[in-house]
């Protein structure tokens, strides 16, 4: 804990988690603006690099293992130094898979192409794992409104990535190539500055502003159990669960709904439409959803989560072909849905364990919950292709069922509820 001397502690300490959460809030907002900006056009970049479509999906599954590799390592560095330091080492890694970009893009090279991709997904993975960090700051009572708040942070780029990363594009000019170079300009300047920005103001560190109180409720383990300990805890099996179950729903339905829309006569502004109103739903209500975990409870939430992400698939599946307002719906229900097992699974993943073991399990976790993305990703379009759009969201809905069961057997075991 940080020192503070009474009777001015209360307020030092406050006034320095509240600019923490800040801090915290404002490099997800640079993070992921150059994020999303680099996978915007990662496709085509695929496309114009390969020769062809058949690679074009490579990229976004790349970023994703990214991301996925990058959740555990970073959190091994946490563990070794601290929050700031390995926040900071996945935005600079992110940052020179920008770099590496621009060096593929202008030489032609595929396989370096991928390789930057993979290096930028660990910019993502410190987008996430903020939220983390934001939490070990307060009590039991106001984590989840601190995730919220951190989460929300990626509407920012959600928003004005892509655009900027256009807009990057035309200001350099030239060939088409040369405003691909400019839309990885948008990363390399942006993630840096995320990265300059959580060095030099997190500090003090969020593990030095960490609350330690633990619910009376919850049976506290020792310091560095083992993974298998921390499994077979009911909470823990709850969130984790709840957590890969959300991101592979989503992942399914939203990374096939621009082609299904396309195939079916949809322009690309209606699709643009429609995944706008997903994202949307992804980050933008996440205050909301802080308040209603603190107020209510991580496991009505997730229920409620799960619930959402049961409609949005049963509307996408019954969505006419021509129904593009219907498929907005959907796919703003999609995103919602996962935001709220999103918020709810991280807080209730947060609760209960000391700081250290949280470190490692939500390393191991959101690592499980990007591997299982890429998988999902990369099987969606087997899956439209061979039994089509509706099938696949029917899967997703069967894919909501496990967390579904989960919750109904393990909840009576839950103190934290």
């Amino acid at each position: 804990m940080v020192a503070l001397n009474a009777p001015d502690a209360g307020l030092g300490l406050a006034a320095a988690r509240t600019g923490a959460v800040r801090t915290l809030f404002a490099g997800v907002g640079l993070g992921s603006t150059g994020y999303i900006a680099a996978v915007t056009v990662a496709t085509i970049v695929a496309q114009d690099l390969a020769g062809g479509s058949a690679w074009a999906g490579v990229p976004g599954a790349a970023a994703v293992l990214g991301s996925a590799a990058g959740a555990s390592l970073l959190s091994a560095v946490m563990l070794r130094r601290d929050r700031r330091i390995g926040l900071t080492v996945g935005y600079l890694i992110g940052a020179a898979g920008a770099v590496l970009a621009i060096v593929a893009v202008t030489g032609r090279s595929f396989p370096l192409f991928l390789i930057a991709t993979v290096l930028m997904g660990f910019a993502s993975s410190s987008n996430q794992l903020s939220r983390y960090a934001a939490a070990d700051m307060y009590p039991v009572s106001r984590r989840a409104s601190a995730i919220g708040t951190v989460v929300w942070g990626a509407t920012i780029g959600a928003v004005i990535g892509p655009t900027l990363g256009t807009l990057a594009g035309r200001w350099l000019g030239g060939d088409g190539r040369s405003e691909l170079v400019g839309v990885y300009l948008v990363p390399v300047v942006f993630v840096t500055a995320a990265a300059l920005l959580t060095h030099v103001r997190l500090r003090p560190d969020p593990y030095e502003l960490a609350d330690e109180r633990l619910d009376e409720r919850t049976d506290t383990p020792n310091a560095n159990s083992d993974l298998r300990t921390l499994f077979r805890r009911p909470s823990v099996l709850i969130a984790m669960v709840s957590l890969i179950a959300g991101q592979m729903v989503m992942v399914l339905i939203m990374t096939m709904t621009p082609l299904h829309m396309t195939d079916h006569g949809h322009g690309l502004g209606a699709v643009g439409l429609v995944i706008s109103g997903h994202v949307f739903g992804m980050y933008a209500l996440s205050p909301i959803t802080g308040r209603l975990t603190d107020r209510y409870g991580t496991i009505p939430v997730i229920f409620g989560g799960m619930a959402v992400l049961a409609g949005a698939a049963v509307l996408a599946a019954v969505a006419p072909p021509d129904g593009g307002i219907l498929l907005f719906m959907a796919l703003f229900l999609l995103g919602y849905g996962w935001n709220l097992g999103y918020v709810a699974g991280s807080t209730l993943l947060a609760s209960g364990l000391v700081a250290a073991d949280r470190t490692r399990l939500e390393g191991v976790t959101d690592t499980l919950v990007w591997g299982a993305a890429a998988v999902t990703s990369l099987g969606s379009g087997l899956v439209v292709a061979a039994a089509g759009f509706t099938a696949l969201c029917l899967l997703g809905l069967a894919f909501v069922a496990v967390p579904v069961w989960v919750l109904v057997t393990r909840r009576t075991s839950v103190a934290i509820a």
